[in-house]
C-alpha cells in the first residue's frame, strides 16, 4: 500500500502502527519520527514560524487569506504520477496544514481515486478514535486496537493516582501568544486527565482568542505555555510579551515560579504523543505523586524567587530546565 500524510500527527501514528515503510509523501512539518525526513516532501507551508514571530506570523496568513491565497502548496503533479491508496489530511486548521478541501479538488481529477481519510479529533478521546480511523483505512486494524489499548492504560495509571477534586490546583494552558489563543479541542480534556482544574473551557471547544484580563482574573495556580508550532527556543523568544500585561507579575502562578513553557509537539499534533503530554501535565500539576514522566529537554520552569528581583526585560532568563 502507497499512503501520503499531509499532516504530522497522522504521519506520526502512522509510523505508531508500523506503517512507516509504506508513507512514500509527507509534508515539510512531518518531522517525526526521524526516518520521515528522508520521505519525499509533498506540501510545504509559505509561512515558516520557526523564524517568525507571533504577530508575524499572525500578519503573513492574514495576507495570503485576504489574497484568495492558499497558504500550503501542495505537488499536484507528484499526486497524480504516484497515485498513493490513501491520503491522510485534515480540516480542523487552516493554519496548522493544508485542509481536506484542497486535497479533495486535486484527486476528483485522478484516473484512480485515493482513499482520502480526513482526521479531525476534537476531544481526546477522539484522538484514541483517530488511531482506529487510520487502523482500517491503511489495514491495520489490530495494530491501532492495540495501540489504543496500551495508550488507555497509561491514561487509568494517571486517573488511579489523582488526588481528590478539592486538591487540584487551578490550571491554563496557552498556545498562543500575541494574539492569545487558547487552543481547545482536546487540551482541556489533558488538563482535567492530568488533575488540574480548568472552568473556562470544555473539552471539544474551538480554539479561541481572548483578551488578557480573562487570564489575569482567572488567577491559575499553574500557567502551562505549549505554543503551537514552538519549541522551547521559540517559546522562550516569545513570553517576554507577557510581562508586558497589566497584572502579569501578580499571578500566582508567576509569584509562585509556575509557570512553564512545554514543547508543542506533545500538545498540538493529536497523535501517539499525546499520552506523554498528558503525562507531562501530570506531572508538572502533581509533582508530588508523579514523577519521571517528563523527557529531557521539554520543558522549562519559572523560577518565582529570582524572578521577582529583576526589572522587566530578564523574564526568559529565569528560566530553567524541568525537573
Amino acid at each position: 500500500m502507497k499512503i501520503c500524510s499531509l499532516l504530522p500527527s497522522g504521519t506520526e501514528i502512522l509510523f505508531s502502527l508500523g506503517l512507516g515503510d509504506q508513507v512514500i509523501g509527507v509534508s515539510d512539518l512531518c518531522d517525526f519520527p526521524q526516518e520521515a525526513a528522508s520521505i519525499t516532501v509533498v506540501s510545504r507551508s509559505k509561512v515558516d514560524p520557526s523564524v517568525m514571530s507571533s504577530d508575524e506570523v499572525e500578519v503573513a496568513m492574514l495576507k495570503l487569506l485576504t489574497s484568495g491565497e492558499n497558504p500550503y502548496d501542495l505537488d499536484q503533479e507528484w499526486l497524480v504520477r504516484e497515485s498513493p491508496d490513501v491520503i491522510l489530511t485534515q480540516d480542523l486548521c487552516h493554519v496548522c496544514e493544508v485542509d481536506a478541501g484542497q486535497v479533495t479538488g486535486i484527486v476528483a481529477g485522478m484516473e484512480v481515486q485515493p482513499h482520502v481519510v480526513v482526521l479531525e479529533p476534537r476531544t481526546f478521546e477522539e484522538v484514541l478514535e483517530s488511531f482506529l480511523q487510520v487502523g482500517r483505512a491503511c489495514n491495520a486494524e489490530s495494530q491501532a486496537d492495540q495501540a489504543v489499548a496500551k495508550m488507555r492504560g497509561r491514561v487509568e495509571s494517571i486517573q488511579n493516582r489523582l488526588p481528590v477534586e478539592p486538591l487540584r490546583p487551578r490550571v491554563f494552558s496557552l498556545e498562543g501568544m500575541n494574539p492569545l489563543v487558547v487552543g481547545g479541542h482536546w487540551i482541556p480534556d489533558m488538563l482535567s486527565l492530568a488533575g488540574g482544574k480548568q472552568t473556562m473551557f470544555d473539552g471539544g471547544c474551538s480554539a479561541v482568542r481572548l483578551d488578557w484580563d480573562e487570564i489575569r482574573d482567572y488567577n491559575p495556580d499553574k500557567l502551562f505555555i505549549d505554543l503551537c508550532s514552538s519549541d522551547l527556543a521559540r517559546n522562550l523568544r516569545e513570553v517576554p510579551w507577557l510581562e508586558k500585561q497589566d497584572g502579569w507579575r501578580d499571578l500566582t502562578s508567576v509569584k509562585n515560579g509556575e509557570v512553564y513553557l512545554i514543547d508543542h509537539s506533545y500538545f498540538s499534533r493529536p497523535g501517539p504523543r499525546v499520552i506523554v503530554g498528558l503525562e507531562i501535565l501530570a506531572e508538572l500539576t502533581h509533582p508530588t505523586i508523579f514523577s519521571g514522566l517528563v523527557p529531557k529537554k521539554t520543558v522549562v520552569k519559572l523560577d518565582g524567587q529570582s524572578y521577582a528581583g529583576q526589572p522587566d526585560g530578564k523574564l526568559s532568563e529565569c528560566f530553567s530546565s524541568y525537573p
